[in-house]
């Protein structure tokens, strides 16, 4: 009797802890299941184009008549934003001859509706805006530019026939010669 007491507990203690571990199971399954809904929901309505980096990268390698000035920065970034306005000034007077800008936001997800959005909305931005949204920056920040060690702000001027990418901020009078270094 006394054996099959300890026998019957055995089993009893062993089907609680099989319970108990299908219960956590589902509870990471749900964790899991809420974060990407949360980050889908996130992203889904936000007024600006989101890429990973496979996505962007046509971006950096156009091969047209145009020269592209793309500025990588972040709301959070102070250098970043004092020099914003020099990028919206080459924007207003060289769009009629064949410049771009591109502004890509490296601000983080839980940032796009509450700081970014109303800070090119605040600001006015009338410059392209894209996010890249991409965790492997070991992997993406050397196929930008192999020796940019990843700060912000940083930009790089191409055409189909130069590229020269800046680890700085500007002055309005810098980023106008250099970008003039493309267009003349």
């Amino acid at each position: 009797m006394n054996k099959l007491f300890i026998l019957g507990l055995m089993v009893s203690i062993f089907v609680g802890c099989v319970e108990k571990k299908d219960e956590k199971k589902e509870e990471v399954e749900t964790a899991t299941n809420e974060m990407v809904a949360q980050k889908d929901e996130a992203s889904a309505d936000v007024a600006f184009p989101i890429y990973d980096f496979d996505g962007f990268e046509p971006m950096l390698h156009k091969d047209d008549e145009k020269t592209y000035v793309v500025n990588f920065w972040a709301t959070w970034c102070k250098p970043c934003i004092a020099e914003m306005p020099h990028f919206e000034r080459i924007n207003a007077e060289q769009k009629d001859n064949g410049v771009e800008v591109i502004l890509v936001s490296l601000d983080m997800p839980h940032m796009w509706k509450k700081q970014l959005e109303p800070f090119v909305e605040k600001k006015d931005i009338q410059s392209r805006v894209v996010i890249l949204d991409d965790p492997k920056q070991n992997d993406w920040i050397p196929k930008v530019y192999e020796e940019w060690g990843g700060g912000i702000p940083a930009t790089l001027i191409y055409n189909k026939d130069k590229r020269t990418f800046y680890e700085h901020g500007f002055t309005y009078e810098e980023l106008n010669n250099e970008l003039h270094k493309f267009i003349n």
